[in-house]
């Protein structure tokens, strides 16, 4: 299936597009935007914090986490489909209690973008923007280079962990709590 040029394309159109093996997209106002494979270390990074996460998460019953292929639509006409690299949304937010087949229409309580060499300023301040005008409560922007993380609890709220400093995921994530190294391998 070929999708519309231009600012045309929608969630509908995107979910039933089949493109190149091995390519990512999402959907940006409207329009179509492939995204390259993550490299080795931004995956690793990216499962390793996903199952710290996803054991806390289970462990207490809060919701689901939701893995880098994962679309949410999170504003229409023109319609943005975005994928973050991990995400949670509490059981509540669920919508009839059960995923939907097609993307959830909503954005998650927490979001995390393991930043790529590859990756502008700009691209990532953008996702970051998206995710918090969306909703998202926190979203988590991880620096493998510095090893380093910033969390921002809304447009002009952000704040720069490292090393041994703590991670709270309050109030996405009640509870969680974790030292900066430990979202990293040694």
């Amino acid at each position: 299936m070929a999708l519309p040029k231009s600012h045309d394309t929608t969630a509908e159109d995107l979910l039933a597009f089949r493109g190149e093996p091995g390519k990512r997209y999402e959907l940006i106002d409207g329009e179509l935007t492939e995204m390259a494979p993550a490299g080795a270390e931004h995956g690793s990074i990216a499962h390793r914090i996903s199952r710290i996460l996803g054991n806390y998460v289970d462990g207490h019953g809060l919701g689901e986490m939701y893995a880098a292929e994962t679309g949410f639509l999170i504003l229409h006409s023109p319609d943005t489909v975005r994928a973050p690299d991990i995400s949670f949304v509490s059981s509540e937010r669920i919508p009839g209690g059960h995923n939907p087949k097609g993307y959830l229409e909503l954005a998650p309580d927490f979001v995390a973008e393991v930043v790529s060499p590859n990756d502008t300023a700009r691209e990532v301040q953008q996702r970051i923007d998206d995710w918090l005008r969306a909703g998202t409560s926190v979203v988590m922007v991880v620096y493998p280079e510095s090893k380093t993380v910033f969390l921002w609890r809304g447009l002009n709220v952000v704040e720069r962990r490292s090393g041994d400093e703590e991670v709270s995921l309050e109030p996405a994530i009640p509870g969680f709590r974790c030292r900066v190294a430990e979202l990293f391998p040694n």
